[in-house]
């Protein structure tokens, strides 16, 4: 397999290899933490119904995404080009499935995830400048996809210093809140029994570790960026392992220190645990509100930040092998980076800004996401009966971490399917529907111009 190639290989126009150890990490970890952290907590409490399997559940949840990450890693070793699941599908043998990847991420993944992370992250600064309300804070919001937007546009290396140090302060915030909560925490409500009512054992671990699932989702997203990044056939599985551990300790402290501090009847009725268990620290109380708002605009910065930096990458590498639109490709000269593919990109999520429910836009997408996770860990099955295929950095057990790494994916896609099926069908129908008329249209035009 002629790594870092692809079909796009060779047209004059390639990103440079910039990106080192930290950066990658920082794109994992900076990506997954974002603002749901301060909910998911109560969330995975409420289903696991006592504080011990609250923590446990954290820790297996995470566990379970270690043959993901390492499957990740061998796959992107072996292709290390941008585009990420858009590369794998590719590599496999299938352009249309690459396709129809690159397709849904784009009008359903991305920008309504810049959109929802900058409204997010206005109304934490609002809560400091007090009158911003309304359209006040679709205005902020713009004005924030924008900024990170310039930042990524002009310079990769810039782009990912900042992320590096936005990551590193968040860590910083969380290591000192987590560290003064575990100093505060009420041990004995830590080993409570579970609450009346509340499942027990196997089950009431099994509910807890599904309600961890959407925490831990996205720790592969440095892999979109795998063409920007310096021996990526070390740096990558170095850095996907590294977050995997980092999230899962940062997850499992977190854990402890809010079952610590708050009874478990308040935490699983919180809309906002983090905040509410800080307020139970005699050195916070009443300034919690105020110190979790702080720490969520943080948050939030480095995952915005993150995203608009990595994802339009994968509409790059689409438009490089002649399957999206052709000014995608294009390099800036002087920044040398995908500017037009994070411009475009950033400007289809400032309409989704002044959209009615994007939430509910990500939450239609959610079984074709799953879908897409499922089939592209099953391409190393594919890649595996290639010839050429050659990797530096193996997988242990390749066999088993893929039959893993698609199973734990089509149990979260039938349970999607069950809780809502006409519109999991229907999100696949309009996917298929819309896309592959796409994708011929692409290739016969490729043909046309002798590219195919």
């Amino acid at each position: 397999m002629d790594k870092g190639k692809g079909q796009g290989a060779d047209r004059p126009q390639e990103l440079k290899r910039k990106l080192g150890l930290g950066a990658v990490v920082s794109l994992g970890v900076g990506t997954v933490i974002g603002s749901g952290i301060f909910s998911s907590v109560g969330e995975v409490a409420a289903a696991s119904g006592c504080a011990a399997i609250t923590i446990l559940a954290f820790i297996v949840g995470g566990i379970i995404m270690i043959p993901q990450n390492m499957v990740a890693a061998e796959i992107t070793a072996a292709c290390p080009d941008d585009g990420g699941f858009y590369v794998w599908f590719r590599e496999a043998g299938s352009r249309p499935l690459a396709f129809l990847c690159g397709w849904t991420t784009f009008w359903g993944g991305d920008p309504p995830s810049y959109s929802i992370m900058a409204l997010a992250l206005a109304d934490y600064i609002a809560f400091f400048i007090p009158g911003i309300a309304g359209i006040g804070i679709k205005l902020l919001a713009t004005a924030l996809i924008v900024t990170f937007m310039i930042i990524n546009m002009r310079s990769v290396e810039v782009g990912g210093k900042f992320l590096t140090f936005m990551t590193s302060f968040k860590m910083l915030l969380f290591a000192l809140l987590i560290g003064v909560g575990l100093f505060y925490a009420d041990k004995t409500m830590i080993s409570a029994p579970a609450m009346a009512g509340a499942s027990t054992g196997f089950k009431a671990l099994l509910a807890g570790v599904s309600a961890t699932t959407w925490s831990y989702a996205g720790m592969a997203t440095a892999c979109s960026m795998a063409g920007e990044v310096k021996d990526p056939e070390k740096t990558i599985p170095k850095a996907l392992i590294i977050t995997v551990f980092v999230i899962i300790a940062i997850y499992t402290s977190l854990a402890a220190a809010v079952t610590g501090l708050l009874p478990m009847n308040l935490l699983t009725a919180s809309s906002a645990p983090v905040a509410e268990a800080a307020a139970q620290i005699p050195v916070i109380g009443s300034a919690a509100g105020v110190m979790t708002a702080f720490i969520a605009i943080i948050v939030i910065i480095a995952s915005l930040h993150g995203t608009i930096m990595c994802q339009p990458r994968i509409e790059y590498a689409m438009a490089k092998d002649g399957l999206f639109f052709r000014k995608f490709a294009e390099i800036h000269p002087k920044w040398e980076t995908p500017a037009n593919s994070i411009m475009y990109s950033c400007a289809v999520s400032i309409v989704l800004v002044f959209a009615a429910d994007i939430g509910a836009l990500l939450g239609f997408f959610s079984f074709v996401a799953l879908c897409k996770n499922a089939l592209s860990f099953a391409t190393m099955f594919k890649l595996h009966k290639k010839a050429d295929y050659n990797p530096s950095w193996k997988c242990p057990a390749w066999l088993l971490m893929t039959i893993l790494s698609v199973g734990a994916n089509v149990v979260l896609l039938v349970s999607t399917f069950l809780w809502a099926p006409y519109k999991s069908l229907f999100s696949a129908f309009v996917v298929v529907a819309t896309g592959l008329p796409a994708y011929y249209f692409w290739e016969s035009k490729n043909r046309k111009e002798g590219r195919a």
